[in-house]
């Protein structure tokens, strides 16, 4: 029972992991899209 649990603590922080990356990942290119924008202007 221990083992199961521990496997599902591994999972879920790797699953977090994931999604603050994929976020910071879509936060830095609206960023960059937005400082390249107003460049043009």
């Amino acid at each position: 029972m221990q083992s199961l649990f521990n496997t599902s603590l591994i999972l879920m922080g790797k699953g977090m992991l994931a999604i603050f990356v994929v976020i910071f990942l879509i936060f830095f290119v609206l960023l960059f899209l937005g400082k390249t924008k107003k460049k043009e202007e």
